[in-house]
């Protein structure tokens, strides 16, 4: 795995794109273009996305290429708009976003980053310091359940968070609702006690789970763990939004 995720890394100038999104609302601040790149470490068990995980796959764009597109679209993002990078794991490519940022910045426009904070090194930290907006997952704050969701561990998460605030820069942090998973209480409360007293958190949002992504994982030939389950019920979401409240100032469910 680190072998393909440094041959991965080789370019500054080139980033291996999934897809991209024009007019993305659910990604940052205001009106946004999305770039989902290939390739990620986690395999979550409710992936929308599970053709985003490997590494392989995708298509190579320059970076210019792709400033040039953002530069384009410049008069839609108004004055929070701009670029979000997502994934996959934007963080198997920090190298080369580090340059995409820095010449977004260069044209006036706005960065965001959705990343699952796997990778935590100098070339992480030297993207957050071009990142206006770190959108962080954290899928679970038990680190046992963190590795039945996603097969890895949250330590390294959650020295982002902590790198970030250290920082003073701002962050969202992102959590998927899944009902028998990632809705239990006493973990949503230790999840806001860590967090309560970052200053650099503007909100938490609430992704509820979905099963849009099931039939990408039967095309694949993939098993489907979360088959039986269903999405949170409106009385879940009151509880978690309840729960959160107490911790964060801004609650939003996506």
């Amino acid at each position: 795995m680190e072998e393909k995720t440094r041959h991965h890394e080789v370019s500054a100038d080139r980033l291996n794109v999934h897809s991209i999104e024009t007019f993305g609302t659910h990604d940052g601040p205001g009106i946004r273009m999305v770039i989902f790149t290939q390739g990620c470490q986690f395999k979550c068990l409710y992936c929308a996305n599970p053709d985003t995980i490997a590494l392989e796959g995708g298509y190579w764009l320059d970076v210019e290429e792709l400033v040039k597109r953002a530069v384009s679209q410049k008069p839609y993002f108004g004055k929070k708009g701009g670029v979000t990078v997502s994934g996959g794991e934007p963080l198997l490519h920090r190298k080369a976003l580090k340059t995409l940022f820095s010449r977004l910045h260069e044209e006036g426009i706005n960065t965001a980053l959705d990343s699952n904070g796997r990778l935590i090194d100098q070339q992480t930290k030297d993207l957050l310091a071009e990142t206006d907006t770190l959108l962080l997952d954290v899928k679970h704050i038990n680190d046992d359940w963190h590795h039945k969701l996603t097969g890895k561990s949250n330590h390294n998460t959650l020295k982002v968070a902590d790198y970030r605030e250290s920082t003073g820069k701002p962050m969202w942090l992102r959590y998927v609702l899944v009902p028998g998973w990632s809705d239990q209480e006493e973990y949503l409360h230790e999840l806001g006690q860590r967090f309560k007293d970052f200053s650099t958190i503007q909100k938490i949002e609430i992704q509820p789970y979905h099963k849009m992504g099931m039939h990408k994982w039967a095309a694949l030939g993939m098993k489907y763990e979360l088959e039986g389950v269903e999405p949170p019920s409106q009385d879940l979401l009151n509880k978690t939004v309840a729960i959160f409240k107490q911790y964060f100032r801004e609650v939003k469910v996506n």
